[in-house]
């Protein structure tokens, strides 16, 4: 980065289209392997106002009722009247029934099915190691969507949130900006009253963040007072159209394939994962202050074509050097990833919550609330 310069990531409330279609196609993949862990399964949705449609191509000994399934995480969001609703809106399921010969079998040695670019980052400016813009954006989301649950049950379950953070010499030093978009109910309160408590929300989650605002930021509260829920009766969804939002705030690399809706053979899914747990182990080993570490996968092949580390001249030693640290430490197989992780049996572990769900919302990295694997360093010897 120069001397001086200001990037900005944005996050978005469990309502919006984009993340509801996530959080659809990954309860999918948590419904089905919570029942049978071997299963292979892919879900993609798309919404638009009255209708969803869901796409699920899978080999399982399960039998789960993918329609009530996106039924009841449209119903939990918070779309139960007007034009979207979850009991009244029209649910329509593809689904494709492969052979059971199909099932996962995540040996050590199994090849890669997809040509995927995987990338991996982390920073040491946030105790997650995530970067600082996106960590605000998805914490004032977080709130918003808690304070809707909790107590302002005028605010719309879609709303946006960015984060603009200042930066000098690569290292943040205070908020450039802070802004919310949401819609509130015809419950709402006048729209000062309104303002004020997203206010607060917000000012609460920058001091969560250890950066405080001040005369220098800029705050913007945008507020739709139509009294419409918003949602997909404004605007359609489909899944895997959040990547930046999913990753890393479009400050580091990602590969642009979705994460949600596929399960744990997909290289394009769990390869991201496995590249960000190495980088959190270079970082939390104090070996960089950032770095991004890529793997190059081909199909018919387990071994990744190449690993590859960029420490952004913050490394202790050369970025080489510790790519080789990295390969000796970690397996990349897609097999080896997947049992390493426990990728499988994590939505039957914590069946009740769910896992992957629970990603499509808040980001796929840096979530100590779900205890995610691979946010947790490994040894690099």
């Amino acid at each position: 980065m120069s001397a001086e310069t200001i990037f900005t990531s944005e996050s978005v409330t469990m309502g919006h289209p984009d993340k509801l279609c996530d959080l659809i196609s990954d309860a999918c993949i948590d419904a089905v392997l919570s029942e049978d862990p071997a299963a292979r399964i892919a879900a993609e949705c798309a919404i638009a106002s009255g209708v969803v449609f869901l796409a699920v191509r899978v080999a399982s000994e399960s039998n789960c009722d993918f329609a009530g399934i996106a039924r009841r995480a449209i119903g939990a969001v918070g779309y139960d009247r007007g034009s979207f609703d979850a009991r009244k809106c029209s649910v329509l399921v593809q689904l494709q029934e492969l052979p059971l010969s199909q099932r996962l079998i995540l040996a050590d040695d199994a090849p890669s099915s997809e040509q995927v670019n995987a990338f991996g980052y982390a920073t040491d400016e946030t105790p997650a190691l995530m970067p600082l813009p996106l960590a605000l954006a998805h914490l004032v989301a977080r709130r918003l969507d808690e304070a809707r649950s909790g107590g302002l049950h005028w605010l719309s379950p879609d709303a946006k949130t960015q984060a603009a953070i200042r930066y000098r010499s690569g290292r943040p030093v205070g908020v450039a900006s802070v802004a919310i978009s949401a819609g509130v109910l015809e419950t709402a309160p006048g729209k000062d009253e309104a303002r004020a408590a997203l206010l607060a929300i917000l000012r609460e989650a920058a001091r969560e963040t250890g950066i405080e605002l001040d005369e220098r930021t800029l705050i913007s509260i945008n507020i739709d007072t139509d009294g419409a829920v918003g949602g997909p009766a404004r605007h359609a969804g489909l899944t895997g159209r959040k990547t930046g939002i999913d990753s890393y705030g479009e400050i580091a690399r990602h590969s642009g394939a979705a994460l949600s809706g596929k399960d744990p053979s997909r290289i394009d899914r769990i390869g991201a994962y496995a590249m960000r747990q190495a980088a959190v182990s270079l970082v939390a080993a104090g070996l960089a202050k950032r770095c991004e570490v890529h793997a190059a996968y081909a199909i018919g092949r387990a071994e990744p074509l190449d690993v590859s580390v960029e420490t952004f001249g913050t490394g202790v030693s050369d970025d080489s050097e510790l790519a080789e640290r990295i390969r000796h430490a970690m397996d990349f197989r897609p097999g080896a990833i997947g049992r390493q992780l426990g990728l499988c049996g994590l939505p039957q572990s914590r069946r009740e919550a769910g896992f992957y769900r629970r990603l499509a919302t808040y980001g796929h990295f840096g979530r100590p609330d779900i205890d995610t694997p691979w946010d947790k360093p490994v040894p690099l010897g």
